[in-house]
């Protein structure tokens, strides 16, 4: 179990197509919604913690930082630091892709895992975990075909897992998404405490003067 649910912990995640929020006390999930919207986050995202246990209320907030939607990203963090700074509650960060990676596993039993999320102008956000869940490369974002010929495992997981699966010709796929109602099955050593934005790739948008 996660050390850190031992604390009253909510959990948000809002860096993809999913919304969710999932309240823990005592160890258990006391509460949670997640929802599949695509666009929409920041109207859901607040309502659905509102009408979690006690309005959400806990003296922890875990956050996925990131990579995946700039907005949704941003949008988590927000939320999170606002509602911390309403409650006098700790924020802490997880990596979405680590997340998917405990969810797989928890599907699949303890295996190695490549996961693989829709990223931006076409390419994909690729990490690969051990049987243990600990990361056994970088987070990288790639051109699909470079995704399948690096991809080394046979469970693949992820928005985009059934395309890789296909474009390689091998392997299991999960197509899941990030959902913090699983967030008790991260292991504490992905949590980190300087919550800031893991976006996966440079922005689009740069201020003038900087390099191209």
């Amino acid at each position: 179990m996660n050390p850190a649910i031992l604390v009253q912990t909510l959990a948000i995640d809002c860096a993809t197509e999913n919304c969710s929020a999932g309240l823990f006390a005592n160890g258990e999930l006391a509460g949670g919604d997640c929802r599949t919207l695509g666009r929409g986050h920041a109207e859901h995202l607040v309502p659905m913690i509102a009408a979690l246990p006690g309005q959400g209320r806990a003296d922890r907030i875990a956050v996925s930082l990131g990579p995946g939607s700039f907005t949704g990203v941003r949008i988590g963090l927000a939320t999170a630091r606002a509602l911390a700074l309403a409650w006098g509650a700790q924020v802490i960060g997880y990596p979405t892709l680590a997340l998917v990676s405990a969810m797989a596993r928890a599907q699949a039993g303890a295996v190695p895992v490549s996961v693989v999320m829709t990223g931006g102008h076409g390419e994909w956000f690729v990490q690969e975990f051990d049987a243990d869940g600990r990361s056994l490369a970088p987070l990288a974002s790639l051109r699909p075909d470079d995704a399948a010929r690096l991809s080394r495992t046979d469970l693949v997981a992820g928005s985009q897992a059934e395309a890789l699966v296909a474009l390689r010709g091998y392997g299991t796929a999960l197509p899941i998404l990030p959902d913090a109602r699983q967030f008790a099955l991260l292991d504490e050593t992905a949590l980190v405490a300087d919550a800031a934005p893991l976006y996966g790739r440079a922005p689009d948008a740069k201020l003038p003067g900087q390099a191209q």
